[in-house]
């Protein structure tokens, strides 16, 4: 893989303060050899993390949607339906959204 890029150098740099103007960008020439490809062939790791945070994401979905039924339905008090309306619980997240971020 070549990658181009364009540095100031230290030398363009004191040169265009010298001179009181810009400097000039110097073209940089990277190559890199990749012998493997991340996750190629029979890598699970992602599955195995997708999985993961999936299983966590139920379980804080229960979590937060019982502590929601548990005030509603302890007493008739408007202190706990005031409760109940403060408690946030988030949409629960897709499998997928994990393998995109990987």
């Amino acid at each position: 893989m070549v990658l181009r890029d364009l540095r100031y150098s230290a030398r363009s740099l004191t040169d265009a303060a010298r001179e009181s103007r810009r400097p000039h960008p110097c073209a940089v020439r990277r190559e890199v050899d990749f012998y493997s490809f991340a996750r190629h062939g029979h890598d699970r790791s992602v599955a195995w993390w997708s999985a993961t945070e999936e299983r966590r994401a139920r379980q804080r979905l229960r979590a937060q949607v019982g502590t929601l039924l548990r005030l509603v339905n302890s007493t008739a008090d408007e202190l706990a339906l005031d409760a109940a309306d403060a408690v946030d619980v988030p949409p629960a997240r897709h499998r997928r959204g994990s393998l995109w971020l990987a």
